[in-house]
């Protein structure tokens, strides 16, 4: 399922063109980009603007953000919320199920989570101090709500996101919050992720695939630009423009490497 069918950059101001986002050269030449399949990938080199159109990208649908403060109020993003004022969606049928999330703001929102279950089996604690003296009954009824929120809360992720390894915490994130019909946008989510967890994920957005969910991804991954059937947009052109993944940069070195690492380290180390 494709949801949103196009992103475009509207009418900018003489003072906007001036000023990041809109002067990073990716963004200043964005003519209408066309998602004609359910998983986009932007791909580029460090600085070439991929992650900045996603982040506009976050602020103009609304999606909630799996971090520590979202897209909307946080404040590192606030040239990207301007951004995103001046972009123009195209939706073939709008959804607002899914996510945004920066790979970077995922140990926060682990954090975060751990710390809501700290405080409310605290409570719980509270309370079966304040009500030792009253019915069972009362202290249920009292510590029902609590205790109803931690049991959502680990029959959602299994546990404790923060005690797990990165990797698994990420996918562990990703199995509880990936619903039908959603549109997810994810900055660099290989960033925690070893090769073999890496396809996980590939399986993953395929089960998501399946269900009418779209994913736009931002990435330097092979593994996961390797996804059939992608549409494929490199920053390192202005305007970025579509390709195809034997031709990416990524894809080409990596294999150059693995199949000559020896030649590689010799220049580099010598």
């Amino acid at each position: 399922m494709i949801h949103l069918s196009s992103i475009a950059l509207g009418r900018v101001s003489a003072a906007q063109s001036a000023r990041f986002p809109f002067a990073v050269p990716a963004v200043a030449t964005l003519e209408r980009m066309e998602l004609t399949a359910p998983v986009t990938f932007l791909v580029g080199e460090n600085g070439s603007g991929k992650s900045t159109l996603l982040e506009g990208l976050a602020a103009a649908t609304g999606l909630p953000t799996v971090g520590a403060e979202s897209a909307g109020t946080d404040p590192t993003l606030a040239p990207q919320r301007e951004l995103g004022k001046a972009l123009e969606l195209a939706w073939k049928r709008r959804t607002h199920r899914g996510f945004f999330l920066r790979a970077e703001d995922f140990f926060g929102y682990a954090k975060q989570v751990s710390k809501l279950k700290a405080d409310m089996s605290a409570r719980v604690a509270e309370l079966e101090e304040e009500y030792s003296e009253r019915s069972s009954y009362a202290k249920g009824l009292a510590q029902g709500p609590m205790r109803g929120s931690i049991a959502a809360l680990e029959a959602r992720y299994g546990g404790d996101l923060d005690a797990r390894s990165h990797g698994q915490g990420f996918l562990t994130l990703f199995q509880s919050r990936f619903v039908p019909d959603g549109l997810y946008l994810l900055d660099e989510p290989e960033a925690p992720l070893s090769p073999q967890s890496q396809l996980a994920l590939l399986a993953l957005i395929s089960d998501g695939v399946a269900q009418s969910s779209q994913f736009i991804i931002a990435t330097h991954s092979p593994i996961i630009l390797a996804y059939p059937g992608a549409t494929i947009y490199s920053f390192d052109t202005t305007p970025p423009a579509r390709v195809q993944f034997e031709e990416l940069d990524h894809v080409n070195l990596t294999r150059s490497f693995l199949n000559d690492p020896a030649s590689f380290l010799r220049h580099l180390l010598s």
